[in-house]
């Protein structure tokens, strides 16, 4: 017989635990949100797997990853936040409140903020599969100590793939990088273009992919093609690393939320994703630039925002839709609708049996598109036994029209 999942409930329901969903996690837990973050693997990320990060604010003699991550670990922690260590199955957005399931629970959530990030790409080269683990790695950091006085062979040209490949000269006797492009072009910054073609334990292999990987129980030796002369040639590594970019972990919210064909989530620039009261932070966004400080950027958008969106959930399910109402949706930054508010506080005290509601789109477009689908400003919304009966738009928006409806 199955076990019955447990059931628990937060205010906010983090999926992914690296730079974006620490982020998330502080600014809702201080929040004073109930907030859970739950990651599959590692807390941190694939931040944790990059050994150097110089470019982070704050740290002008540059950190490393874990121990940045472990930073925003501790912080988050430290405002109530909550973790758990399981993989993710399935999502329901479908209601108000969020369901996300693992294999032995059910959490119910006000807000769900996604932030699982991306895994690395793969060559798709013949028995990759076999290897991954036994002689193919992603993580220079990780694996470099076990490589140290061996030959390894890094595939790639890009940032990761060379700053990394820099990292592991430091420990293996030999570092060849195969590379796509003709020589001399890489996808890389300048500098670091410079630094690792200044290095003598780097060896460059130009116009060349993976054709396949071979090996008994572990990989032994990368075949090479060459793209212009489709000559094969062998290279004997201890460890093949690929740093050829990553793919969005977000396969769970096909059907869920509104994505790109690469599967990236499309988000506003507030971070709200196609279902109101879903976010989406950091790597899995549909975005131009993927750094540990563009997911901090992201995931702290994110967490403000879900803040509001439980916050105006309350007040429009508490305050506004309880018995008769009038809303007034207004921008309180523009003079003629602040004019018009003189009108609403005239209706106030005429009416007193109806509450007066003043909805400030200045900041936040979210309560007047709950009464209203366009969000339209200005307009009054007229509410009756805890219903919206009419919108009176712009065109027709007077004190008259407003009592009529009354």
């Amino acid at each position: 017989m199955p076990r019955e999942k447990k059931i628990e409930e937060y205010d906010v329901v983090i999926i992914g635990g690296g730079a974006s969903g620490l982020t998330a996690g502080i600014y809702c837990g201080r929040a004073r949100l109930k907030t859970i973050v739950i990651e599959q693997a590692l807390v941190g990320g694939i931040a944790t797997n990059t050994n150097e990060i110089e470019n982070y604010p704050g740290f002008p003699e540059g950190t490393t990853g874990t121990g940045l991550m472990k930073l925003f670990h501790q912080q988050a922690k430290k405002f109530g936040v909550k973790f758990k260590l399981t993989n993710v199955k399935t999502v329901d957005f479908t209601g108000d409140i969020k369901i996300v399931e693992t294999f032995r629970n059910r959490y119910k959530a006000k807000a769900v903020i996604i932030c699982n990030g991306s895994k690395p790409r793969l060559t798709g080269a013949e028995n990759e599969e076999k290897y991954v683990g036994k002689g193919i790695a992603f993580c220079a950091t990780c694996d470099a100590a076990a490589c140290t006085d061996e030959e390894v062979l890094v595939i790639g040209s890009g940032d990761a793939a060379i700053e990394e490949g820099m990292f592991l000269t430091k420990f293996a006797s030999k570092v060849k990088v195969s590379i796509i492009h003709d020589e001399g072009i890489m996808d890389c910054n300048e500098v670091a273009k410079s630094a690792a073609l200044a290095n003598p334990k780097m060896e460059f292999l130009h116009n060349t992919v993976v054709e396949r990987f071979e090996g008994e129980d572990e990989l032994t030796t990368v075949v090479l093609k060459n793209l212009k002369t489709g000559e094969l040639t062998s290279i004997d590594c201890f460890t093949c690393f690929l740093f050829i970019g990553y793919i969005p972990n977000t396969s769970i919210y096909e059907d869920k939320v509104n994505m790109t064909k690469s599967g990236y989530v499309i988000t506003s620039e507030n971070m709200e994703t196609s279902v109101p009261g879903v976010f989406a932070a950091g790597d899995v966004r549909d975005k131009f630039l993927r750094q540990v400080a563009t997911c901090v950027g992201d995931a702290a958008t994110a967490g403000v925002m879900a803040e509001k969106y439980i916050a105006e959930t309350e007040i429009f399910e508490n305050i506004i839709m309880k018995g008769d109402g009038i809303a007034y949706i207004f921008d309180a930054s523009k003079a003629d609708h602040r004019k018009f508010l003189e009108e609403i506080e005239e209706l106030e005290k005429e009416y007193d049996e109806y509450c007066c509601h003043r909805v400030d789109t200045y900041k936040s477009r979210g309560l007047a598109q709950r009464l209203c689908k366009t969000g339209h400003c200005p307009s009054v919304i007229i509410i009756k036994n805890g219903k919206v009966v009419k919108v009176i738009s712009e065109e027709t928006l007077s004190k008259n029209e407003i009592e009529k409806n009354l």
